[in-house]
């Protein structure tokens, strides 16, 4: 069975400037693609590429083992991708079931007599958002007075609901403390267990981890690893992202500054698994 989605060789560029260059991946159904790096290090222009903000310049783009180019995001919720954003488009002072249908209101009637269909609109967003685990005692609330971990869920149980098959999260427990990020991967956990692909993009390896089946790392626009989960472990995923070697680099100059903590970090280092 073809890949939901699947990029091969992808680059992308902006002028002179190289922002992707030879990036392949694949989001299965009901698995979970994480996406790690550091600021800069490509993750955004990467799921412009995907969510239609921007073509690609290079290598081969497919969704379902179709090749495809999109030129705007409806587009690619067309295609069946949807983007969850960290700056969660939601209207704060307006009712959960209001942002649960916002821009895709039901209405009912004809003519001058047609109107919102309001009891349907709160009656299946309160159910949608119970099937993926969130039981709201009121979705007249305002959306506002949700916690961030549950607007993202909110958010996650809408894409659900409107027919994604690719679900692209963008760091979305990047702002959030320790128990509402566990809140979040259980979600979308529960996302994956009812069969969609999702990207999750993260700089955390301690969140990406638990959940994923795939993890990709980025650095300055190139790969610089593809794994599934049985290749690689926690361990080894966190010194890749920390750059272990940079650090045992950094503090031999330090050392040789005479600065204090040098010690420390080349320890930090020599955990990572970087010998001198």
């Amino acid at each position: 069975m073809s890949a939901l989605v699947e990029l091969s060789e992808v680059g992308k560029r902006y002028g002179n400037v190289i922002a992707l260059r030879d990036i392949t991946l694949e989001v299965h159904e009901g698995e979970i693609t994480c996406v790690l790096g550091d600021n800069g290090a490509g993750k955004s222009t990467l799921i412009k590429i995907v969510a239609g903000l921007h073509r690609h310049d290079e290598g081969v783009f497919r969704v379902e083992g179709k090749e495809v180019s999109f030129g705007s995001p409806r587009e690619a919720l067309e295609h069946g991708i949807a983007t969850v954003y960290q700056d969660l488009a939601v209207v704060p002072l307006m009712p959960v079931w209001r942002n649960f249908f916002l821009g895709s209101e039901k209405r009912v009637g004809r003519g001058p007599l047609k109107r919102l269909d309001i009891g349907f609109m709160r009656a299946t967003a309160k159910k949608e958002l119970l099937d993926m685990g969130i039981d709201l005692r009121d979705v007249d609330q305002p959306i506002g007075t949700l916690s961030g971990g549950e607007r993202q869920c909110v958010a996650i149980s809408r894409a659900v609901y409107f027919g994604a098959k690719v679900l692209i999260l963008d760091e979305p427990t990047a702002a959030l403390g320790v128990k509402q990020a566990g809140v979040v991967l259980r979600y979308i956990a529960q996302a994956r267990e009812r069969g969609l692909g999702v990207i999750f993009i993260s700089h955390n390896p301690h969140h990406a981890y638990p959940v994923g089946d795939r993890f990709l790392l980025l650095k300055r626009g190139r790969s610089i690893g593809y794994y599934t989960k049985d290749e690689i472990t926690l361990a080894e995923l966190t010194a890749q992202m920390a750059g272990g070697a940079e650090l045992d680099e950094l503090a031999h100059e330090l050392e040789s500054a005479g600065v204090k903590g040098a010690p420390e970090l080349r320890d930090e280092a020599r955990d990572l698994g970087v010998s001198d």
